[in-house]
């Protein structure tokens, strides 16, 4: 046993090791999609890069949690990581719900692990999901739930180049 661990219950370790999963299976979520608009048969290489960029966030937040792991003393416990569910999309705007509705599913998530973290009384790991995850996850949402909404505003054709093209700057 580490000899860091104190009051770090056995459910909040196994709760951390499950988000790190989700990260991770998010990271791949991303990539796939990144991968999607690089093709030169979609060719909107920004947003490519904007989900590229997500799945470098996503592998972030997951290392984050690992780190956090091991300073209280937790072992950080490797899972599959399942295969991106999707991998083609119909439009811009249905990769855009896709990812809108991964970020909501991660961050009910991360809420249900802070309440874990205050069932078991756990004010320093409430402390770092709420500093270090919750806003962030709520900017993210936000800003998904905008594109949404241009890209219904643009329609089809030249006003998803168009977006691509404003996703650049």
């Amino acid at each position: 046993m580490s000899l860091a661990r104190q009051l770090f219950h056995d459910e909040c370790e196994a709760g951390i090791n499950e988000q790190i999963g989700k990260e991770l299976e998010a990271m791949h979520a991303y990539m796939a999609m990144s991968a999607f608009f690089y093709r030169d048969d979609v060719a909107l290489p920004n947003i490519g890069g904007f989900f590229k960029r997500s799945a470098a966030e996503e592998k972030e937040h997951a290392e984050k949690l690992m780190q956090y792991q091991n300073k209280r003393g937790g072992r950080v416990v490797f899972k599959d990581i399942a295969a991106p569910t999707k991998t083609e999309f119909a439009s811009a705007l249905e990769a855009f719900k896709t990812a809108l509705q991964m970020e909501k599913d991660i961050n009910e998530s991360l809420l249900s692990l802070h309440a874990l973290s205050d069932k078991h009384n756990d004010y320093q790991m409430s402390d770092f999901i709420e500093g270090e995850y919750l806003k962030e996850q709520v900017e993210a949402s936000n800003q998904l739930a905008a594109y949404v909404t241009q890209l219904q505003r643009v329609g089809e054709g030249v006003g998803v180049y168009q977006f691509d093209s404003d996703l650049q700057s």
